[in-house]
């Protein structure tokens, strides 16, 4: 597995290249089978150190996790020890999904954009064109709705569009204030 590790305008020296990749690749490949890659992210935020860690799994999930702390080798532990929870989690459900499925998850891009919002309540728009201020290209995955809330949670993400490999159409998974999660289906709408 290649591990990238990397600062935002901070020098990560080779003693904490070593440790992230020792520590992130016995703590991956512990609960995930063949991970592809993963990379370590580290900045600093005012007097603590941030740590952000993604890792690409071979089932074409994502697993993600942060944390923070007044020394960066503990932001790195902090952040090994939310990744390698996620993934202990998932064990099961990421081999079950996996060897039940005949051929890998495959994944469509889309065109994301970020829009300006709002400087003030004062403020009326110019007109009915939101101003576009960012581009970039996301992955829409076919998962079934178990995978699409696993893929979620790992991520920590508030919501999840997905492809529905049952029935093909777009749906939307998201986390409720209840703590509980949503699912929207399109697909599945009867006429009432």
């Amino acid at each position: 597995m290649h591990i990238q590790v990397t600062g935002k305008q901070i020098d990560v020296g080779d003693a904490l290249r070593f440790h992230v990749e020792d520590r992130f690749t016995n703590a991956i490949a512990k609960y995930s089978e063949n991970p592809i890659d993963s990379v370590v992210t580290f900045s600093k935020d005012r007097h603590e150190f941030k740590c952000d860690a993604s890792a690409h799994l071979s089932t074409g999930l994502f697993a993600q996790a942060s944390a923070k702390a007044d020394d960066i080798y503990a932001a790195a532990d902090g952040c090994c020890e939310r990744l390698e929870k996620q993934l202990r989690r998932y064990k099961r459900r990421l081999k079950d999904h996996h060897k039940s499925r005949s051929e890998p998850i495959s994944a469509m891009e889309a065109s994301a954009y970020v829009l300006a919002g709002r400087r003030s309540d004062d403020e009326e728009p110019d007109g009915d064109e939101p101003i576009v201020i960012a581009e970039m290209k996301e992955r829409i995955q076919s998962l079934t709705v178990g995978e699409a809330v696993m893929q979620m949670e790992m991520a920590d993400k508030p919501f999840l569009l997905f492809k529905n490999h049952k029935n093909g159409g777009m749906n939307v998974v998201f986390r409720r204030d209840d703590g509980n999660i949503g699912w929207i289906d399109p697909a599945n709408l009867s006429d009432a």
